[in-house]
This record gives C-alpha cells, structure tokens and sequence, in this order.
C-alpha cells in the first residue's frame, strides 16, 4: 500500500509552471546552469520555487539533474522553471560537451591506473 499523497502535492507542479509541461527552451540533464550576474531591472517578480532556484545557482554552476535534487522538484517543472529564468535574463546556461570532445573513458582509466602505480 502506497502512503497517501495531499492533494496540494498533486496540484503544485501545474500551478508552480503555469500548467506548462515542457520548456521553451530544451535543457539536456546534464546542461550547466549559473546566476547571470545581475538581475535584469524591471524584470517579473520570481515565485518562490525560482527564488530558491536563483539562490540555488548563485553558488556556481550545477546541472538540471542536481538543481531538481536540490529543490526537491521534479525534473520537469524543474526544466520549465530555468527555462523561463533563462529567457528572463536571470540565468545563463551551458549544453553539454558533444560526446566527441569528451575525453576518452579507456585513456582516462590507464591514467587512474598509472597515478595508483606511483602511489
């Protein structure tokens, strides 16, 4: 038997993204978001969900995936969150490298290995 769930829990996520499911802009789970400086004057007034969020990304850059963990957020309402965030100004955001200039897995293994020969 599942615990049983509120009914704010089932209703928040449509109310916190405006009933929107997906992102206007596309983020990657592993696409870098940071706080764009800052904030644009005049800009629209940030819920609480992306107060957190902005305070969240003041501290360096962090992942889709680890800023929903942080907040406790599905990755969803999360995506639509810096997505609006991002249009607004507030932050800026990286896709991930291309796996071609990602460094190859088997070289970085025979470095490990070397490094705990030495050691």
């Amino acid at each position: 038997m599942t615990p049983s769930r509120r009914d704010s829990d089932l209703v928040r996520p449509y109310v916190v993204t405006g009933g929107r499911a997906h992102p206007r802009i596309p983020f990657d789970l592993v696409s870098l978001v940071v706080a764009a400086g800052d904030p644009p004057p005049g800009g629209p007034d940030l819920g609480p969900e992306k107060r957190r969020l902005m305070a969240l990304c003041r501290g360096g850059a962090l992942s889709v995936a680890e800023v929903a963990a942080h907040l406790a957020l599905p990755v969803g309402v999360t995506k639509v969150l810096l997505g609006d965030l991002t249009e607004s100004g507030h932050l800026a955001t990286r896709a991930p490298a291309p796996p071609a200039e990602r460094p190859d897995v088997q070289l970085l293994q025979e470095v490990l290995d070397g490094l705990r020969a030495l050691v």
